[in-house]
Protein backbone atom coordinates (compact mmCIF):
# COMPACT_ATOMS: atom_id res chain seq x y z
CA UNK A 1 0.00 0.00 0.00
CA UNK A 2 1.22 3.56 -0.89
CA UNK A 3 1.52 6.05 1.42
CA UNK A 4 -0.65 9.38 1.15
CA UNK A 5 0.69 11.97 -1.31
CA UNK A 6 1.90 14.30 1.98
CA UNK A 7 4.05 11.39 3.05
CA UNK A 8 7.77 10.90 2.68
CA UNK A 9 8.84 9.78 -0.55
CA UNK A 10 11.61 7.49 1.00
CA UNK A 11 11.68 6.56 4.55
CA UNK A 12 13.79 4.35 6.71
CA UNK A 13 12.70 3.49 10.37
CA UNK A 14 15.00 1.89 13.20
CA UNK A 15 17.77 0.78 11.09
CA UNK A 16 20.29 -1.36 12.69
CA UNK A 17 23.58 -3.05 11.01
CA UNK A 18 26.29 -4.86 13.13
CA UNK A 19 28.98 -6.52 12.25
CA UNK A 20 30.16 -8.68 14.80
CA UNK A 21 30.66 -6.78 18.11
CA UNK A 22 30.80 -3.84 16.34
CA UNK A 23 27.03 -1.70 15.79
CA UNK A 24 27.64 0.34 12.19
CA UNK A 25 24.19 1.59 12.70
CA UNK A 26 21.97 2.15 16.23
CA UNK A 27 18.17 2.20 15.21
CA UNK A 28 18.44 5.07 12.61
CA UNK A 29 15.51 6.87 10.75
CA UNK A 30 16.08 9.04 7.80
CA UNK A 31 13.29 10.53 5.56
CA UNK A 32 13.62 11.75 2.06
CA UNK A 33 10.90 13.54 0.46
CA UNK A 34 9.89 14.22 -3.26
CA UNK A 35 12.84 16.18 -5.17
CA UNK A 36 14.71 16.64 -2.13
CA UNK A 37 18.04 16.74 -1.64
CA UNK A 38 19.94 15.17 1.59
CA UNK A 39 23.33 15.06 2.74
CA UNK A 40 24.23 12.21 5.31
CA UNK A 41 27.27 13.75 7.14
CA UNK A 42 29.70 13.17 9.42
CA UNK A 43 33.41 11.68 10.52
CA UNK A 44 34.23 8.71 8.98
CA UNK A 45 33.13 5.42 10.21
CA UNK A 46 30.00 7.37 11.73
CA UNK A 47 28.00 5.02 9.51
CA UNK A 48 26.99 7.28 6.60
CA UNK A 49 28.00 5.16 3.77
CA UNK A 50 26.80 1.94 5.69
CA UNK A 51 23.17 3.77 5.72
CA UNK A 52 23.78 4.56 1.82
CA UNK A 53 24.82 0.59 1.31
CA UNK A 54 21.79 -0.09 3.09
CA UNK A 55 19.38 1.63 1.07
CA UNK A 56 20.98 1.01 -2.20
CA UNK A 57 20.74 -2.92 -1.16
CA UNK A 58 24.35 -3.71 -1.20
CA UNK A 59 24.25 -4.66 2.34
CA UNK A 60 21.33 -6.52 4.27
CA UNK A 61 19.61 -4.63 7.21
CA UNK A 62 19.56 -6.79 10.77
CA UNK A 63 16.77 -4.80 12.03
CA UNK A 64 14.41 -1.90 10.95
CA UNK A 65 12.89 -1.29 7.39
CA UNK A 66 13.27 0.93 4.09
CA UNK A 67 10.04 2.02 2.45
CA UNK A 68 9.61 3.84 -1.36
CA UNK A 69 6.24 5.52 -1.34
CA UNK A 70 4.82 2.89 1.41
CA UNK A 71 6.56 -0.17 -0.64
CA UNK A 72 9.14 -2.48 2.05
CA UNK A 73 12.67 -2.39 0.17
CA UNK A 74 14.59 -4.82 2.55
CA UNK A 75 13.47 -8.32 0.36
CA UNK A 76 14.21 -6.39 -3.30
CA UNK A 77 17.45 -6.39 -4.84
CA UNK A 78 19.80 -4.03 -5.97
CA UNK A 79 19.28 -4.06 -9.26
CA UNK A 80 15.47 -4.10 -8.83
CA UNK A 81 15.13 -0.81 -6.73
CA UNK A 82 15.30 1.75 -9.95
CA UNK A 83 18.05 3.27 -8.15
CA UNK A 84 21.26 5.62 -9.72
CA UNK A 85 24.36 5.12 -7.74
CA UNK A 86 27.84 7.34 -7.91
CA UNK A 87 30.73 6.36 -6.09
CA UNK A 88 33.82 8.25 -5.43
CA UNK A 89 35.60 5.95 -7.69
CA UNK A 90 33.78 6.46 -11.18
CA UNK A 91 33.76 3.20 -11.67
CA UNK A 92 33.14 3.58 -15.53
CA UNK A 93 33.66 0.92 -18.09
CA UNK A 94 37.27 1.65 -19.51
CA UNK A 95 36.70 -0.16 -22.61
CA UNK A 96 33.86 1.69 -23.52
CA UNK A 97 33.12 5.50 -25.06
CA UNK A 98 31.53 7.76 -22.91
CA UNK A 99 28.55 7.81 -24.83
CA UNK A 100 28.72 3.75 -24.28
CA UNK A 101 28.78 4.33 -20.85
CA UNK A 102 26.09 6.57 -20.27
CA UNK A 103 23.58 4.73 -22.66
CA UNK A 104 24.69 1.14 -20.87
CA UNK A 105 22.09 0.78 -18.52
CA UNK A 106 19.46 1.95 -21.44
CA UNK A 107 20.97 -0.74 -23.56
CA UNK A 108 20.36 -3.19 -20.96
CA UNK A 109 16.78 -2.62 -20.54
CA UNK A 110 16.23 -2.79 -24.41
CA UNK A 111 15.76 0.51 -25.28
CA UNK A 112 15.61 1.25 -29.18
CA UNK A 113 19.26 2.57 -30.46
CA UNK A 114 18.04 5.48 -31.45
CA UNK A 115 16.53 6.53 -27.85
CA UNK A 116 19.43 5.82 -26.47
CA UNK A 117 21.67 8.13 -28.63
CA UNK A 118 18.78 10.63 -27.89
CA UNK A 119 18.76 10.56 -24.55
CA UNK A 120 22.96 10.44 -24.40
CA UNK A 121 22.97 13.10 -26.63
CA UNK A 122 20.59 15.18 -24.49
CA UNK A 123 22.66 14.71 -20.59
CA UNK A 124 25.71 15.14 -22.44
CA UNK A 125 24.19 18.61 -22.68
CA UNK A 126 23.09 18.90 -19.37
CA UNK A 127 26.37 18.16 -18.18
CA UNK A 128 27.72 20.40 -20.32
CA UNK A 129 30.57 18.07 -22.12
CA UNK A 130 28.63 17.57 -25.92
CA UNK A 131 31.99 16.93 -27.07
CA UNK A 132 33.11 14.28 -25.57
CA UNK A 133 30.90 11.26 -26.03
CA UNK A 134 33.69 9.55 -28.82
CA UNK A 135 36.25 9.65 -26.13
CA UNK A 136 36.91 6.84 -23.10
CA UNK A 137 37.51 7.73 -19.73
CA UNK A 138 41.15 7.57 -19.45
CA UNK A 139 41.21 10.35 -21.54
CA UNK A 140 39.19 12.22 -19.38
CA UNK A 141 40.17 14.48 -16.08
CA UNK A 142 39.09 13.26 -13.07
CA UNK A 143 36.25 16.54 -12.65
CA UNK A 144 34.66 15.01 -16.41
CA UNK A 145 34.68 11.49 -15.54
CA UNK A 146 32.75 12.17 -12.62
CA UNK A 147 30.11 14.20 -14.46
CA UNK A 148 29.41 11.34 -17.14
CA UNK A 149 29.26 8.27 -14.08
CA UNK A 150 26.41 11.02 -12.68
CA UNK A 151 24.77 11.23 -16.51
CA UNK A 152 25.36 7.51 -16.16
CA UNK A 153 22.98 7.07 -12.80
CA UNK A 154 20.70 9.90 -14.04
CA UNK A 155 20.35 8.07 -17.56
CA UNK A 156 17.47 5.49 -16.44
CA UNK A 157 15.73 7.93 -14.92
CA UNK A 158 16.43 6.34 -11.18
CA UNK A 159 13.83 6.45 -8.48
CA UNK A 160 16.55 7.66 -6.31
CA UNK A 161 19.87 9.00 -7.06
CA UNK A 162 22.90 8.09 -4.31
CA UNK A 163 25.56 9.59 -4.49
CA UNK A 164 28.56 8.24 -1.96
CA UNK A 165 30.93 11.04 -1.62
CA UNK A 166 31.42 11.73 -5.48
CA UNK A 167 33.68 14.94 -4.97
CA UNK A 168 35.89 13.88 -2.74
CA UNK A 169 38.80 12.82 -4.82
CA UNK A 170 38.67 15.76 -7.06
CA UNK A 171 41.09 18.63 -5.98
CA UNK A 172 39.32 22.12 -4.19
CA UNK A 173 38.18 24.38 -7.51
CA UNK A 174 37.38 21.42 -9.73
CA UNK A 175 35.19 20.11 -6.82
CA UNK A 176 33.89 23.71 -6.23
CA UNK A 177 32.33 24.38 -9.86
CA UNK A 178 31.02 20.16 -10.26
CA UNK A 179 28.67 20.42 -6.59
CA UNK A 180 26.98 23.27 -8.43
CA UNK A 181 26.54 21.37 -11.64
CA UNK A 182 25.21 18.32 -9.45
CA UNK A 183 22.96 21.00 -7.79
CA UNK A 184 21.58 22.50 -10.67
CA UNK A 185 21.05 18.95 -12.62
CA UNK A 186 19.17 17.46 -9.69
CA UNK A 187 16.93 20.81 -8.84
CA UNK A 188 16.10 20.42 -13.17
CA UNK A 189 15.39 16.77 -12.97
CA UNK A 190 13.84 16.52 -9.51
CA UNK A 191 15.47 13.52 -8.52
CA UNK A 192 15.10 12.66 -4.58
CA UNK A 193 19.14 12.83 -3.98
CA UNK A 194 20.91 11.15 -1.06
CA UNK A 195 25.05 12.20 -0.83
CA UNK A 196 27.56 10.82 1.79
CA UNK A 197 29.70 13.50 2.64
CA UNK A 198 32.30 14.34 5.17
CA UNK A 199 32.88 17.70 3.71
CA UNK A 200 30.37 20.38 5.96
CA UNK A 201 31.14 23.25 3.33
CA UNK A 202 29.68 21.23 0.61
CA UNK A 203 26.60 19.43 2.55
CA UNK A 204 26.01 23.75 3.21
CA UNK A 205 25.99 24.39 -0.04
CA UNK A 206 24.25 21.38 -1.74
CA UNK A 207 21.42 20.49 0.85
CA UNK A 208 17.93 21.30 1.10
CA UNK A 209 18.32 19.14 4.66
CA UNK A 210 21.51 17.57 6.63
CA UNK A 211 21.38 14.72 8.52
CA UNK A 212 24.85 14.96 11.09
CA UNK A 213 25.37 11.48 12.47
CA UNK A 214 28.19 10.47 15.08
CA UNK A 215 28.92 6.41 16.44
CA UNK A 216 26.19 4.87 14.10
CA UNK A 217 23.27 7.43 15.18
CA UNK A 218 21.32 10.51 14.09
CA UNK A 219 22.64 13.38 16.17
CA UNK A 220 20.71 15.93 14.18
CA UNK A 221 18.43 16.37 10.99
CA UNK A 222 17.35 19.94 9.69
CA UNK A 223 17.93 22.60 7.01
CA UNK A 224 21.60 23.95 6.33
CA UNK A 225 20.44 26.95 8.57
CA UNK A 226 19.32 24.97 11.24
CA UNK A 227 22.35 23.18 11.95
CA UNK A 228 24.50 26.21 11.54
CA UNK A 229 22.89 28.41 13.77
CA UNK A 230 21.26 26.58 16.12
CA UNK A 231 23.20 23.28 16.39
CA UNK A 232 21.74 20.95 19.16
CA UNK A 233 25.38 19.29 20.93
CA UNK A 234 28.76 20.31 21.17
CA UNK A 235 29.44 17.88 18.33
CA UNK A 236 27.45 19.28 16.11
CA UNK A 237 28.54 22.80 16.57
CA UNK A 238 32.07 21.71 15.94
CA UNK A 239 31.81 19.62 13.19
CA UNK A 240 29.19 22.09 11.31
CA UNK A 241 32.20 24.77 11.19
CA UNK A 242 34.36 27.03 13.66
CA UNK A 243 32.71 27.36 17.16
CA UNK A 244 33.40 29.64 20.47
CA UNK A 245 31.90 26.91 23.12
CA UNK A 246 32.19 28.28 26.69
CA UNK A 247 30.89 27.28 29.70
CA UNK A 248 27.81 28.45 31.10
CA UNK A 249 29.50 29.85 34.40
CA UNK A 250 32.00 31.56 32.36
CA UNK A 251 29.00 33.61 30.44
CA UNK A 252 27.24 34.16 33.78
CA UNK A 253 30.82 35.81 35.10
CA UNK A 254 31.50 38.34 32.34
CA UNK A 255 28.36 38.17 30.11
CA UNK A 256 25.38 37.86 31.78
CA UNK A 257 23.28 39.41 29.22
CA UNK A 258 23.86 36.04 27.49
CA UNK A 259 21.66 34.51 29.54
CA UNK A 260 18.45 35.91 28.30
CA UNK A 261 18.85 33.21 25.38
CA UNK A 262 19.68 30.02 27.80
CA UNK A 263 16.85 27.56 28.00
CA UNK A 264 15.09 27.62 31.45
CA UNK A 265 15.37 24.39 33.52
CA UNK A 266 18.26 22.48 31.02
CA UNK A 267 20.46 20.12 30.55
CA UNK A 268 22.99 20.79 33.19
CA UNK A 269 25.74 20.48 30.42
CA UNK A 270 24.08 23.07 28.64
CA UNK A 271 27.49 25.42 27.50
CA UNK A 272 27.09 28.46 24.91
CA UNK A 273 28.03 28.45 21.41
CA UNK A 274 28.79 31.92 19.00
CA UNK A 275 30.33 31.45 15.99
CA UNK A 276 33.34 33.92 15.04
CA UNK A 277 31.01 36.23 12.91
CA UNK A 278 28.99 37.13 15.57
CA UNK A 279 31.62 38.31 17.67
CA UNK A 280 32.47 42.12 17.08
CA UNK A 281 35.31 43.93 18.41
CA UNK A 282 35.65 47.37 19.43
CA UNK A 283 39.31 48.98 20.11
CA UNK A 284 39.83 50.07 23.46
CA UNK A 285 43.51 50.72 25.26
CA UNK A 286 42.09 48.92 28.30
CA UNK A 287 40.13 46.06 26.72
CA UNK A 288 39.10 42.79 28.72
CA UNK A 289 40.77 40.88 25.45
CA UNK A 290 44.13 40.70 23.47
CA UNK A 291 44.95 40.52 19.81
CA UNK A 292 46.73 37.08 19.90
CA UNK A 293 47.22 36.90 15.98
CA UNK A 294 45.79 37.61 12.85
CA UNK A 295 45.51 35.31 9.48
CA UNK A 296 44.90 36.38 5.93
CA UNK A 297 42.27 34.41 4.71
CA UNK A 298 41.63 35.95 1.44
CA UNK A 299 37.83 37.59 1.55
CA UNK A 300 38.34 37.37 5.37
CA UNK A 301 40.64 37.76 8.42
CA UNK A 302 40.76 35.23 11.38
CA UNK A 303 41.78 36.48 14.58
CA UNK A 304 42.59 34.60 17.75
CA UNK A 305 42.19 36.34 21.00
CA UNK A 306 42.46 35.83 24.83
CA UNK A 307 39.99 37.06 27.00
CA UNK A 308 38.08 36.69 30.58
CA UNK A 309 36.00 33.46 28.73
CA UNK A 310 39.32 31.75 27.18
CA UNK A 311 40.64 31.74 23.56
CA UNK A 312 38.33 33.39 21.17
CA UNK A 313 38.12 32.78 17.08
CA UNK A 314 36.82 36.05 15.52
CA UNK A 315 36.37 36.61 11.45
CA UNK A 316 35.74 39.58 9.71
CA UNK A 317 35.22 40.81 5.80
CA UNK A 318 36.91 43.77 4.77
CA UNK A 319 39.77 45.74 6.43
CA UNK A 320 40.24 44.93 10.12
CA UNK A 321 41.98 48.16 12.30
CA UNK A 322 43.09 45.52 14.70
CA UNK A 323 46.89 44.65 14.95
CA UNK A 324 48.55 41.48 17.31
CA UNK A 325 48.96 42.73 20.48
CA UNK A 326 46.04 45.49 20.85
CA UNK A 327 43.69 45.37 23.53
CA UNK A 328 39.90 45.31 22.44
CA UNK A 329 36.29 45.09 24.12
CA UNK A 330 34.17 41.75 23.20
CA UNK A 331 31.04 42.86 21.73
CA UNK A 332 28.26 39.85 21.42
CA UNK A 333 24.71 40.35 21.08
CA UNK A 334 22.55 37.94 22.89
CA UNK A 335 20.74 36.53 20.21
CA UNK A 336 24.40 35.40 18.61
CA UNK A 337 24.21 32.91 21.52
CA UNK A 338 23.22 29.52 21.23
CA UNK A 339 22.93 26.93 23.85
CA UNK A 340 24.30 23.53 23.13
CA UNK A 341 24.46 20.12 25.11
CA UNK A 342 28.00 19.07 25.66
CA UNK A 343 27.94 15.74 24.40
CA UNK A 344 31.81 15.07 24.72
CA UNK A 345 32.50 12.40 26.46
CA UNK A 346 34.55 14.23 29.10
CA UNK A 347 30.85 15.58 29.35
CA UNK A 348 29.83 12.59 30.32
CA UNK A 349 32.20 11.00 32.32
CA UNK A 350 32.02 14.43 34.49
CA UNK A 351 27.68 13.79 34.88
CA UNK A 352 28.23 10.12 35.78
Amino acid sequence: MKDTPDAMYLTVRNATKTYGTFTALDAVSVEIDRGEFVCLLGPSGCGKTTLLRLIAGLSKLDGGEITLEGAPLCDLPARKRGFGIVFQSYSLFPNMTVAENIGYGLKIRGVPPGDVAARVSELLDLIKLPQVADKFPGQLSGGQQQRIALARAIAVDPRVLLLDEPLSALDAKVRAELRSEIRQVQRALGIPTLMVTHDQEEALALADKIICMNHGTVVQAGTPEDLYNRPATRFVAEFMGISNLIPAEDIARHFPDLLKTRPTGGDARLMACIRPEQIALSPAPNGSATVRSISFLGNLRRLELDSPIGPLLIETHGSNPCREGDRVDLVIAPEACTWVIDDSPKAKVALA
